[in-house]
């Protein structure tokens, strides 16, 4: 009699054939991951031999051949009748009494006399492949218990070799069904439902980005997060310092958790799955500790190591024993297959009435006509290049999804099948929308917009956009000058990081506190002196989970320095230090209360002079906290520091001791190099003994230009005055060069005018700056400014390497 049956720890990647991508990459890991104390629940698998022993012994080749026959190509029309007939074959047949056994007495020897729960999961010969993943187009059944429940679910998911969507997928991947077979794995029940689940990718899965793990989790079983039901929670970890044993944890983001997918028994005792709100003190809490995400972190390296290609990771915790276990892997079949070198920027001009908001899928642009939509079944609605508007989507809308331009969700996160599919088909889609049905029309035209970060946009009307494609590995970085970028938006480093750059010459701090901290540092320091109860409120609702509040945001600070540290490692990054004016810092929340009103804040209370004053000396400090985190704690020792609008010799010395006080200190970390902007004329005139303090230099031209001028950049009266090009600015630049060079410092230039105007650039190679730091929009043609400039001048300042950190 032949054997049917094979146990996961005698299979291996090799046996995909025999046994399913799914259940041979079960087989690898059980076999190969176990020793470096990786859990994996056991288990075993039917073979593609009996998939066909149990077609061949029912005679159901040939019926289900002349059923795929009348299917109707291309539209499909009739594939919902011929999916059902199919399956009805294999659910009428009967399952041959040897297979039958063999099943019986594999479960037996598997769960012994312990838990008797199984989960058997189909996995099909050509699936999890690196070109096509198949994922979600075949069924699992979860929580089974006994012999004959088992055998009937082996069945089942024979049957599932012919959903509707598996038969589409198939067809659109030019698999022909006969060759295709399937394999049932009965696995040990990791009981989900009483903990956690969720996903991992091994890179970031909106951009690309290699050296990234994504988790994602949701409380309850996982189908929550493949279904898009819920927000999860999401994690980012950086796995060059993961493997250096830091904490490598980027990000965490709270999601909402609305829903928790558990079983229960009805009354009739029959145990199925349900839905149910996630309890309030679940929703505030994350799904995972530190240390767990750490140690799935960890477990990713190790598969990914295995493999040797990026991966597709699913993990669940179990609530009777409260560990951590891998269910499934497979390999990443989206962005790993991208050539990361190949940039589209999409721009949209004048924007319209914003309709909604969500998590953005993707950075393209999609203009077209709203279908709202309820369910797959009314597919016949949806019109090639339609915008596909529903609340969720699942593995049922797959073979109508590529008619769509972009897709609209209510609910689901950058993990849910939306967002999957989305990445798959090469469509932007906006995710987690809250209530977007009710606000669209359908029929209405709209513009999908998803190239303005990590959020998405829903804007009224059909607004003009324009693409362009770029092939970053066509430029050549200069040879002398350095080519650095200005970045403030954490949730753009990952895509930035792949344009010609040698790091970062400005990270805008100010950027990360108004946008993820919110909330001014006094505030959190003094949250009895705020006294705006609405404020206060809004206040405790972003400090939830902290009891206390400064932690807060020194956590959210570093998470977003350290976002954009890892995109650039190991090149350097320079950190300028909070430069908000006055006026700028009593926007965020509680500031109104710790900040002075002044007549003219550009030159008041701001840069340097706030940081050792006692109206901010403590905010300071939590400043400094976070980039202390980020080097010693995160490991990312690329970030440096720069201090904006220092006045005077002694200003600086000031700052540097409370920066020794508060955990930055170059003696103790030698690693640590601290910059200042030169941007007041007293910086070029006393540059030498600014360099006695100070690391390197970075010149912020518009403020030495409007304080050389005299010149207030922000009135509109006298604005046609203002130009870096007039003989006085540049005339202080040149001297700033030389006087920096002369004491051994390097100086750059962080502006516009480097790619505005090519005589610009000349007039910086000639004078031999450092680097020329560019928004990321005007990079490339200052690129091309800087190679015309250094051909012309060949003899230009010898370029200074910075280190790697």
């Amino acid at each position: 009699m032949e054997n049917f049956i094979l146990p996961f720890r005698q299979i291996s990647r090799t046996d995909l054939g025999k046994v399913g991508g799914k259940n041979a990459s079960l087989g690898e890991m059980i076999r190969s991951l176990t020793n470096v104390n990786i859990r994996i629940p056991d288990g075993f698998a039917t073979t593609a031999a009996a998939f066909r022993y149990f077609l061949s012994t029912n005679g159901l080749e040939e019926p289900i051949s002349a059923l795929l026959e009348k299917l109707e190509r291309p539209s499909y029309s009739n594939l919902v009748e011929t999916g059902a007939a199919i399956r009805e074959l294999f659910h009428s047949a009967k399952m041959p009494r040897d297979l039958a056994d063999q099943i019986r007495s594999a479960y037996s020897e598997l769960v012994g006399e312990g838990a008797r729960e199984v989960a058997v999961r189909s996995s099909a010969t050509a699936e999890d492949l690196p070109e096509a993943s198949f994922a979600g187009q075949h069924e699992s059944y979860l929580h089974i218990s006994g012999e004959n429940a088992v055998v009937e679910a082996v069945q089942n998911c024979f049957a599932s070799m012919y959903t509707d969507r598996a038969i589409k997928y198939r067809e659109y991947n030019s698999f022909p069904h006969s060759q295709v077979a399937l394999s049932a794995g009965v696995q040990k029940m990791v009981h989900a439902d009483l903990a956690s689940s969720g996903v991992a990718f091994t890179l970031e899965p909106e951009s690309g980005f290699r050296d990234l793990i994504h988790l994602s989790g949701v409380w309850g079983l996982g189908e929550n997060i493949v279904q898009g039901i819920v927000n999860p929670d999401e994690f980012l970890l950086f796995k060059p310092t993961l493997r250096q044993g830091k904490n490598a944890i980027l990000q965490r983001r709270m999601g909402d958790k609305e829903w928790m997918m558990v079983y229960e028994k009805n009354a009739e005792g029959v145990t199925s799955t349900t839905n149910r709100k996630t309890p309030s003190d679940l929703r505030r809490k994350f799904v995972l500790t530190n240390e767990e995400i750490n140690e799935l972190g960890n477990w990713c390296l190790n598969i990914e190591d295995l493999y040797g290609r990026p991966m597709d990771i699913e993990w669940a915790k179990d609530g009777n024993d409260g560990l951590l276990y891998i269910l499934q892997a497979r390999p990443e079949t989206v962005q790993s297959r991208k050539n990361n070198a190949l940039i589209t920027e999409y721009t949209i001009g004048k924007k319209g009435t914003r309709l909604g908001s969500g998590q953005a899928v993707g950075s393209a642009v999609a203009t077209g006509k709203v279908r709202l939509l309820d369910s797959p079944a009314q597919s016949d609605k949806l019109a090639a290049g339609e915008i596909l508007v529903t609340n969720l989507t699942s593995p049922d809308w797959d073979p109508i999804l590529k008619k769509a331009a972009a897709i609209i969700t209510n609910k689901g996160g950058r993990t849910s099948h939306a967002s999957i599919v989305a990445r798959e088909l090469g469509v932007p889609a906006v995710v987690g929308c809250g209530n977007i049905t009710d606000a669209l029309k359908d029929g209405q035209e709209i513009t999908v917009s998803c190239c303005e970060g990590k959020t998405g946009f829903i804007y009224d009307g059909i607004l003009p956009v324009s693409a362009k494609e770029i092939d970053c590995s066509t430029f050549s970085l200069p040879e002398r000058t350095e080519v650095m970028l200005i970045v403030g938006d954490p949730e753009k480093a990952f895509s930035l990081s792949f344009y010609p750059n040698n790091g970062v010459g400005l990270m805008r701090m100010e950027f990360i506190i108004t946008h993820s901290v919110k909330i001014h540092p006094m505030a959190l320091l003094q949250f009895d002196k705020v006294k705006d109860e609405t404020v206060k409120q809004v206040i405790t609702n972003l400090t939830c989970g902290y009891t206390d509040k400064p932690a807060y945001f020194i956590d959210k600070l570093a998470e977003g320095i350290a976002t954009i540290a890892a995109a650039f490692y190991p090149r350097p990054v320079i950190l300028r230090m909070s430069d908000f004016k006055t006026n700028e810092y009593a926007g965020l929340l509680g500031g109104t209360a710790f900040e002075p009103l002044e007549e003219n804040p550009m030159l008041g209370f701001r840069g340097a002079s706030r940081y050792y004053h006692p109206m901010y000396r403590d905010g300071f400090r939590l400043e400094c906290l976070a980039v202390k985190k980020v080097r010693e704690e995160m490991g990312l020792i690329n970030t440096k520091v720069m201090i904006p609008f220092c006045r005077t010799v002694e200003e600086g010395k000031k700052v540097l001791q409370v920066m020794k006080e508060d955990g930055l200190d170059r003696q103790a970390d030698p690693s640590l190099e601290i910059y200042m902007m030169a941007e007041i004329p007293s910086n070029v005139l006393m540059a030498e003994s600014f360099a006695e303090l100070f690391d390197g230099f970075s010149i912020g031209s518009n403020d030495l230009t409007q304080l050389t001028l005299g010149i207030d950049r922000d009135s509109a009266i006298i604005s046609d005055l203002f130009s870096e090009l007039n003989p006085a600015p540049m005339a202080m630049i040149a001297d700033m060069i030389r006087r920096g060079r002369k004491a051994g410092r390097p100086v750059g230039l962080c502006g516009q005018a480097p790619s505005d105007y090519p005589e610009f650039a000349q007039f910086l190679v000639e004078e031999g700056i450092s680097s020329i730091s560019f928004n990321p929009d005007a990079v490339l043609k200052g690129i091309e400014n800087i190679l015309a400039a250094e051909k012309l001048h060949p003899s230009g300042a010898t370029r200074r390497v910075a280190p790697d950190g």
